[in-house]
């Protein structure tokens, strides 16, 4: 190859048909064309953004507080577990208070039994009160 040939390959010129290739020159729209990168940059960028809020447009937003309620709902219920968690640990750590939180639990049910459970008016108003409450918080 000759050095005419080799420039028109690095160029990407290289003609098939057996004339002399011609060799690329740099010249000052090819200089300018590097300086165009940076409105053609500016002008992608204003597309993306004018595609990105055409698509935010087109979002239910009435649905979405529904589900930031239901998201947040969720957080607080994980969040609260986690430090429960962490209080019953520590707890269980202290070597005589679970003992005694298992016999506050006993004597508590057990006194609950006895004012509410002993008789059976007292039975048929304790089954009287629950189904109340489920009436009212499941229709």
């Amino acid at each position: 190859m000759n050095d005419t040939t080799t420039e028109a390959v690095q160029t990407g010129e290289a003609d098939h048909s057996g004339e002399a290739p011609t060799t690329g020159v740099f010249t000052q729209d090819t200089a300018s064309g590097e300086a165009d990168g940076g409105v053609n940059f500016t002008e992608r960028y204003s597309e993306i953004l004018g595609k990105v809020n055409q698509t935010l447009d087109q979002v239910d937003w009435s649905q979405m507080g529904r589900i930031g309620k239901a998201s947040g709902i969720i957080l607080a219920v994980i969040i609260a577990q986690i430090l429960i968690k962490g209080v019953l640990d520590t707890i269980n750590l202290l070597p005589i208070v679970p003992g005694l939180l298992e016999l506050l639990g006993l004597v508590v049910v057990g006194q609950w039994s006895w004012t509410n459970l002993t008789t059976s008016e007292k039975r048929s108003a304790v089954v009287a009160r629950l189904q109340g409450l489920r009436k009212e918080y499941l229709g």
